[in-house]
């Protein structure tokens, strides 16, 4: 066998277990979407199956019962609060560390980033309480400012390591022309940083929107301030789940993030790509 062939042959393989991985990855959001449109008894009969007729109706129902737009535009304000905080103080923080080095800009770097390996169900408890203390419980604006905790770790990670493809005598020359250092990031540095600050906006938009454990704690307990994945789980009972609302509902919740995903999914590779070629 000639090594063309051979890298074909590879190549191939490596093709057919890739279907093969996203096949066992998209049937269960397939049978999500499918199930969306049966009424009770098909999902209860026969969950695989596909719909002998569309319920839409289950969808009409479902908007007006959780108050769909209500509950949308509770996530937008959670979402966009969490992600301006993010982006805004980790890249500013990513700028500082990699341009400022020295032994103490290294000792932040690594407290900045080691919650990363902090499980969330460790401090949830001791989270609440805090949060309770700060009146920051309950309220939409006060779960986009904790995102900030959670996510601006991460994302000064991405940035940091982006940050070290762009020439230091960019800011070199901005400061010969009498720029300051927030002047010069605002300006000249953050325009650079297109491609990995939508990489950052994309992953960060589908975690905030779809997220269950911290919105369940913080703002379940009002309609006033739930978030769409908190509405799909109030269909799911202990003793009776309307299984034809719940995958409505999940429908309905995850779609808007697919989307943003889809038509941005390009930025992630070339964010994460750039990034890495130096880091």
């Amino acid at each position: 066998m000639t090594m063309q062939k051979k890298r074909t042959l590879q190549k191939a393989v490596l093709i057919l277990v890739l279907i093969v991985a996203t096949c066992f990855y998209i049937y269960p959001v397939f049978l999500m979407f499918m199930n969306s449109f049966k009424p009770f008894g098909e999902i209860v009969s026969d969950a695989i199956a596909f719909p002998t007729r569309p319920a839409w109706e289950n969808y009409s129902y479902v908007v007006d019962k959780i108050k769909y737009f209500k509950l949308f535009m509770n996530n937008v304000v959670i979402t966009a609060t969490g992600i301006i905080g993010i982006v805004a103080f980790s890249s500013i923080a990513a700028y500082i560390l990699d341009r400022r080095k020295s032994r103490y800009t290294k000792i932040a770097y690594t407290i900045i980033i080691t919650p990363m390996l902090i499980p969330f169900q460790t401090i949830m408890i001791t989270l609440l309480k805090s949060m309770n203390v700060l009146h920051l419980s309950g309220s939409k604006l006060g779960l986009g400012v904790q995102y900030w905790g959670f996510g601006i770790p991460m994302a000064t990670f991405i940035f940091y390591n982006f940050m070290k493809t762009i020439p230091k005598e960019i800011d070199e020359s901005a400061i010969i022309d009498g720029a300051s250092t927030f002047r010069t990031f605002r300006s000249i540095i953050f325009p650079l940083l297109k491609s990995v600050t939508v990489t950052v906006v994309v992953l960060d938009v589908m975690w905030i929107w779809n997220d269950f454990l911290l919105p369940l704690l913080m703002v379940n307990s009002s309609n006033e301030t739930k978030t769409l994945v908190l509405a799909a789980y109030t269909f799911v009972g202990q003793m009776n789940t309307k299984w034809h609302y719940a995958m409505t509902a999940m429908v309905l919740a995850v779609v808007p993030s697919i989307i943003i995903f889809i038509f941005l999914q390009k930025y992630i590779v070339d964010g994460v790509v750039a990034g890495a070629v130096k880091g």
